[in-house]
C-alpha cells in the first residue's frame, strides 16, 4: 500500500513511516521541510497523489484559541486534496478524553478536527492516545518556577511514542474503523507523583508541590485522561522507559 504521512518528520510521524516501510509498504513523509504547507495548500495535491491512505500527524503551532483555525483550515485542505485523488482511508491521531475537557482551547480544537473528519467524504480512523511519556519534560518545564514545579493530582496514563507509532501504523494499514480506537500505557499515576518520579530518576534538583489549580491538566476533572474500558493497552511501562 502507498501512504502519505503528513507531519511525517516529527516524533510520531517519522516512526510511523519507518514502521510502514519495514512492513513492506511505501510510506512517504511530508512536512513543511519537504515543501508541503497544509495551511496554504502548497504541495498538498502532489503529496497525496497516488496514496491509498493519508495519515495526518500534524499539530497546531500553538495550544490557544488559534489552534481552532489551524485544524479547520488544515483538515479542509487535506480532505479536499485526498478526495480529489481518490484516497480510500484517512487517519488522524487525537487524545483520550479530548471531548471531556471543554475548558481547554486545544482540546476543543482537536474535537473540531475529529468532527470534520467524521463528517467528511473519506472512510476514516481516529486513534486517541493518552499523554506521551516523551512530553513529561515539557510538562515539568511549563509548570516550573525556579526549583519548584507545581502539578495537580490529575490521573495520567502515559504511553510511549514508540507504542503510539506502532499502533497508528497498524491501524493505517488495516480497514478503516469509521470510529475511534483509544490507546494508553499500562500504568496510571497522579501527575504530581509522576513528576516526582521523573525528577528523582533524572537526579533533577527541582521538587514538586501539589497544586490542583496548576497547569493545563488542572482543567481535566476526574479520570477523563485515563484509558476507558475499551482501550488498547500498550506494553511499555513508564519506569522502564525512564531507565
Amino acid at each position: 500500500m502507498r501512504f502519505a504521512v503528513i507531519g511525517g518528520t516529527g516524533l510520531i510521524g517519522s516512526r510511523v513511516v519507518e514502521n510502514l516501510n519495514a512492513a513492506g509498504h511505501q510510506a512517504v513523509p511530508h512536512s513543511q521541510s519537504t515543501g508541503v504547507d497544509i495551511i496554504t495548500g502548497q504541495g498538498l495535491e502532489a503529496a497525496v497523489a497516488g496514496a491509498d491512505v493519508v495519515i495526518n500527524l500534524t499539530n497546531s503551532p500553538t495550544f490557544d484559541h488559534a489552534s481552532l483555525a489551524f485544524f479547520q483550515t488544515s483538515m479542509d485542505n487535506l480532505l479536499a486534496a485526498s478526495e480529489k485523488d481518490g484516497v480510500r482511508h484517512f487517519v488522524i491521531l487525537s487524545i483520550v478524553g479530548v471531548d471531556q475537557v471543554p475548558d481547554l482551547d486545544y482540546y476543543r480544537a482537536k474535537v473540531l478536527q475529529e468532527n470534520i473528519l467524521k463528517a467528511g467524504p473519506i472512510p476514516y480512523s481516529i486513534v486517541r492516545a493518552t499523554q506521551f511519556m516523551e512530553f513529561m519534560d515539557a510538562t515539568l518545564a511549563m509548570n516550573s518556577d525556579g526549583d519548584t514545579v507545581r502539578l495537580p493530582r490529575t490521573p495520567i496514563q502515559p504511553i510511549a511514542a514508540a507504542d503510539v507509532s506502532s499502533i497508528v501504523a497498524e491501524v493505517a494499514a488495516s480497514s478503516p474503523l469509521n470510529g475511534v480506537l483509544n490507546i494508553a500505557g499500562p500504568d496510571v499515576y497522579p501527575l504530581d507523583e509522576l513528576g516526582r518520579l521523573t525528577l528523582t530518576a533524572k537526579s533533577d534538583g527541582r521538587f514538586v508541590v501539589t497544586d490542583d489549580s496548576a497547569g493545563m491538566f488542572a482543567a481535566a476533572q476526574g479520570d477523563v485522561l485515563t484509558a476507558p474500558n475499551d482501550a488498547r493497552i500498550a506494553p511499555t511501562h513508564y519506569t522502564d522507559w525512564l531507565s
